[in-house]
């Protein structure tokens, strides 16, 4: 994937997960934004969006050293936030608030 200045939608919520929880999991980031933002997310539309991050060095993975043998479970892939993923996140974050300016929609409570 090609570098770019900004973020979509769901590629800010899987960075923000990420940047919230540490390292951890796909299943715990799709939760983290299904609790936070009330929204259904497919476990393949978080791993596809982990994937893609990593890819353009916005995030880093590795497997866990040994799978969960009590429930034959391969090794968990886990995820973080990149120093990289967090300076694009904080541009894409200040674009946003620039176009709410006058606006007031961030600051709205739901």
């Amino acid at each position: 994937m090609a570098k770019r200045d900004w973020l979509g939608n769901f590629e800010q919520l899987v960075l923000l997960a990420l940047l919230r929880l540490g390292p951890t999991y796909g299943m715990k980031v799709r939760q983290e934004i299904e609790d936070r933002s009330k929204r259904t997310v497919s476990i393949g539309a978080a791993y596809a969006t982990l994937e893609r991050m990593v890819d353009a060095g916005y995030a880093r993975s590795w497997r866990a050293e040994q799978a969960d043998a009590a429930s034959d479970r391969r090794a968990r892939r886990f995820y973080e936030i990149t120093a990289v993923g967090e300076e694009i996140l904080r541009g894409s974050l200040r674009g946003l608030a620039a176009m709410d300016e006058d606006l007031g929609l961030l600051g709205a409570k739901a």
